[in-house]
């Protein structure tokens, strides 16, 4: 029988299925004045990690039903969840310890565990979550307070355009309208430097609903449509009859379709935009797309891929492999600072989808995004 887990503010998880393990390792970090919890396998030990994740985790490879990997691999896979040091405890050789470190894992300890050895590494790895953590709220702190007196001034400059100060001459409305769109584009930076921050830290919380997919699209395209008319560019859509509804982050995903299509008007100079929306079917894994669980959890579930096709300039062939990477501006001076794709790949990603980008250099450049149809009711 599993020992109660009592959810504690910060604390260390030991897991391992053979209790003289976990009586050895609680006793020495207890000597340390650490807070150790117990779990004897993998299933009891998620599910603690979601109640009160902790600040370490101390996971032997070889248990019943879940392994070390498959735990490990879970973990990391759960975007809501803090960045939290897993420290895997083997008795194999150096093939386990590359298995380890790919599926996620941040140190080895080898069988029989050494006590100061034990001590040294956990002292090690919890003075680097120390370090992460104090980067994330710096980083969030920063970016709220940097937003106030930028839209303050935003507030201020319209107000000041409008006459409502006194009257206004034409030059320094231009010059007033320049600044306006240097604040905006600035405002825009730390909101997607917000969005993104919210994302790898596991803070953001997304709210899932029914909606239809094609009525969004129309409604971001619709949106959109005046820039495109300024470039004499087509903007069209074609949806498939059979797609209803979707499950997902209505906001989330129209912050995507909203990036993607505006960086298709952008990034084209003459021709058409199209966003093209179809049905299909495949495979989905219970543990994520690089899940080790048997075939047989495998299953067959709808989805929806979502096309954005423009004729523009395209992208290099060694932009692409990167473009979704966090600050990877593109060389052409329309470029962004790289935070816009990203998110989208972020937001994608917690919809359990995909987006991938097919390019050629001056002949244009499609996104394929592919979600699936109920994603809130995928683990």
């Amino acid at each position: 029988m599993n020992p109660p887990l009592i959810p504690t503010d910060k604390y260390i998880l030991a897991v391992d299925d053979t209790p003289d393990n976990l009586f050895l390792i609680q006793l020495a970090l207890e000597q340390e004045g650490h807070r150790v919890q117990l779990a004897h396998n993998g299933i009891t030990a998620l599910e603690q990690i979601k109640k009160s994740p902790p600040d370490l985790i101390l996971l032997d490879v070889m248990m019943p039903g879940l392994s070390g990997y498959e735990v490990t691999q879970r973990i990391r896979e759960d975007l809501s969840l803090p960045f939290i040091p897993i420290i895997l405890i083997t008795a194999f050789d150096e093939m386990s310890m590359v298995k380890g470190l790919d599926v996620g894992g941040d140190d080895f300890i080898r069988k029989p565990v050494k006590v100061d050895e034990l001590q040294a590494k956990v002292r090690a790895l919890l003075r680097l979550k120390h370090t992460i953590d104090q980067r994330e709220n710096f980083v969030s702190c920063l970016t709220h307070d940097l937003r106030t007196p930028l839209v303050a001034a935003d507030r201020m400059l319209s107000l000041i355009q409008q006459g409502v100060f006194g009257e206004v001459s034409e030059e320094t409305k231009e010059a007033i309208n320049t600044v306006i769109n240097s604040n905006q584009n600035l405002l825009l930076m730390l909101n997607n430097l917000l969005e993104v921050h919210c994302y790898e830290v596991g803070q953001k919380i997304l709210s899932f609903v029914s909606f239809n997919l094609s009525e969004l699209i129309e409604e971001v395209k619709a949106e959109l449509m005046p820039l495109a008319k300024e470039k004499s560019l087509e903007l069209r859509s074609q949806c498939c009859p059979s797609i209803q509804e979707i499950e997902g982050d209505r906001l989330e995903l129209r912050r995507v379709f909203t990036n993607l299509i505006s960086n298709a008007i952008k990034f084209t100079d003459s021709g058409l935009i199209e966003v093209r929306l179809n049905s299909m079917v495949r495979s989905h894994s219970g543990g994520g797309a690089s899940s080790t669980k048997n075939q047989a959890d495998t299953q067959t579930v709808p989805w929806i891929a979502i096309e954005v096709e423009d004729t523009g300039i395209g992208i290099a062939t060694e932009n692409a492999a990167t473009i979704f990477e966090r600050f990877r501006k593109g060389n052409h001076k329309r470029s962004g600072h790289g935070l816009g794709l990203h998110l989208c790949n972020q937001i994608i990603q917690a919809h359990q989808g995909t987006i991938t980008v097919k390019s050629q250099l001056h002949k244009g450049t499609i996104f394929t995004l592919c979600l699936p149809e109920k994603a809130s009711k995928l683990s």
